[in-house]
């Protein structure tokens, strides 16, 4: 029989409709009886003997750990009794429940009412029912973000809403090009070294990162809010050799970098070159003359590395290749998820002051923005007169949000509808909305057309792991949304860690090609979060319902997000309670 009698589709065999040949179906309940614990383990499986022993590269993109396995058929004489062991074994009958195998052996199970609804999941994994990501282009980021750029080489790309600075898309690519050349050829860096932004949202944020990327070096941002032995301590452990900032933090950086190993030079966008303390400015760096051959670049070298602290802990840096980047940029690219258009056909313009330096504004943002030649309209910082502002002279029709942002918009009385009767799209993400606050928008808004979505992700996952479909039903309120395209969830007990059905609060596991690479310098971190079978534990406690759409509950880890910044649990707790009994006080001292 040809191989194509086997269906391969990320952890279900089924057979195909055409097939009703018991050796193959024999085949099948072979496995489950004597390798039933190795279908748990991994996801992607061939039972037909002659089948191929290779995969091609869209299927080993799919999935992380693959494997084939090569099955003798069983003598027929076998079959009856293998079926009652599956069926009525009490241990067996467990695991064949949650393998799924309705869908597989639908002819050969004389009980199906009993396995009814288990047929989606095999070993409790959400497959996305948006099916599998597209072929993921072995390319840099940098390269796969501009590879269109001819389309609106003359429209506008990023604007700073404060000053009015705005670059399009031709003149963009140009200064990042020159950007890359003057890292390389005129400040002596060196690919793979690491550069440290130390920025605000502004234009020139893209051209010296994306410049600093097609150089073929590392990137790590860092939050301009934190103390400066804070930047201090990721620059280190990052490995630092030029910091990029602004004149207002100029002094931060130049009293931080005598303290870096082999540091080499300070970049200041919109200062003055200061030789005397080794500072460059973006505009002498951008006016050309410093030519280099720029590296090539393996898509599976480090591109960026953001600070997480994961589920618990200080934190640490997250190693995020071309290919985590571009592949969730890929996912990205499904007609059920984005509309790359308004309603009128026009680009999109889109207004975020959400932070570059976190991963939800890097790239699920500013890349994603870019990629479909949106409009990106930045604040370097929020105040409500000068958001108000953006938006009467903008006229933005996608607007990032986190749920203080949108409490914002909901509830603050400067803000009315006429500001908002531009937005088409909103899409929230670093941490959960309530329905609450969802009508009150509407209710602000008072229109039906707009889309507001959530989604959720992790800095290690780069970042979107699950998001909500254009088309999602009303009745899924309070819903994250569904695996990404590409992308495995499961949900597994906090007490034993075996997988749970339908409507079981557990730790969400989530499997995909957008998963980092590691933490840096840290394998026990790295093995903590990511097992042995590809799986992140996000820990987030979450449950999913049968249509695959999945809802947090709570967080199992010990961190918390305000205002989408990580903080230790026990602080936020210690923060809650305004007065103490003066019974309860104790005496630090003894």
């Amino acid at each position: 029989m040809p191989p194509s009698l086997c269906q391969r589709n990320l952890g279900l065999i089924k057979i195909s409709e055409s097939v009703g040949k018991p050796e193959v179906e024999e085949a099948i309940v072979a496995v489950v009886l004597s390798r039933f614990v190795l279908l748990h383990k991994f996801s992607i499986f061939t039972v037909h003997p002659d089948a191929p022993r290779t995969l091609d590269d869209e299927e080993q993109s799919a999935c992380r750990c693959v494997r084939m396995i090569r099955v003798d058929k069983p003598r027929p004489s076998k079959y009856s009794k293998m079926s009652r062991l599956i069926l009525k074994g009490a241990p067996l009958a467990h695991n064949f429940q949650n393998c799924g195998f309705l869908s597989v052996l639908p002819n050969c199970l004389a009980t199906k009412a009993k396995l009814r609804g288990q047929n989606r999941f095999m070993s409790g994994i959400v497959q996305s029912p948006l099916g599998p990501c597209k072929k993921i282009p072995n390319e840099n980021i940098v390269e796969h973000i501009y590879k269109n750029n001819e389309n609106w080489i003359e429209e506008p790309a990023a604007t700073c809403a404060s000053s009015g600075r705005t670059y399009t898309y031709g003149m963009l690519r140009m200064l990042i090009n020159r950007c890359a050349q003057a890292l390389l050829g005129h400040c002596g860096m060196k690919p793979r070294e690491v550069v440290g932004l130390l920025l605000p949202n502004i234009p020139e944020y893209i051209i010296i990162c994306h410049g600093a990327i097609e150089a073929g070096l590392t990137v790590t941002f860092v939050n301009p809010l934190y103390t400066p032995d804070e930047i201090k301590r990721q620059f280190e452990n990052a490995g630092v050799k030029m910091i990029v900032t602004v004149p207002i933090l100029l002094e931060v950086a130049t009293t931080i970098a005598p303290q870096l190993q082999d540091y080499r030079t300070t970049v200041c966008i919109g200062g003055e070159d200061d030789p005397s303390k080794n500072v460059h400015s973006l505009q002498s760096l951008l006016a050309g003359g410093h030519e280099a051959e720029l590296p090539g670049i393996n898509p599976r070298e480090i591109a960026i590395l953001p600070y997480s602290s994961g589920t618990t802990g200080l934190p640490k840096g997250v190693m995020l290749s071309h290919y985590n980047l571009v592949a969730n940029l890929a996912q990205g690219d499904h007609p059920a998820l984005y509309d790359l258009e308004t309603k009128d056909g026009r680009r999109h313009t889109v207004l975020t002051v959400l932070p570059f330096f976190h991963i939800y504004g890097f790239n699920a943002i500013l890349n994603l923005s870019l990629k479909n030649g949106a409009h990106i309209v930045t604040l370097p910082k929020f105040t409500p007169e000068e958001y108000i502002k953006t938006l009467v002279q903008y006229k933005p029709t996608f607007v990032f949000v986190v749920p203080s942002l949108l409490l914002f918009l909901a509830t603050h009385p400067a803000v009315t509808k006429e500001h908002l009767s531009s937005v088409e799209s909103v899409q929230s993400g670093a941490a959960p909305l309530t329905e609450g606050l969802l009508q009150k928008f509407r209710q602000k808004i008072g229109r039906d057309d707009v889309l507001i979505r959530q989604g959720y992700g992790m800095t290690e996952s780069a970042p979107v792991a699950l998001c909500m479909p254009k088309l999602t039903p009303p009745s899924k309120i309070g819903t994250v949304g569904v695996p990404y395209p590409g992308t495995e969830a499961k949900i597994i007990s906090l007490s034993t860690g075996e997988p749970l059905g339908t409507h079981k609060s557990g730790e969400l596991l989530v499997r995909g090609p957008q998963l980092m690479m590691g933490y840096l310098n840290n394998d026990q971190a790295t093995a903590e979060t990511i097992d042995e079978d590809g799986w992140l534990h996000t820990g987030d406690v979450a449950y999913y319902d049968e249509d695959h759409y999945f809802y947090l509950v709570d967080r199992c880890k010990e961190l918390i997000k305000v205002k989408g910044n990580q903080y230790q649990k026990w602080i936020y707790l210690c923060y809650s309670f305004k007065k103490v009994s003066p019974d309860l006080q104790i005496d630090l001292n003894g």
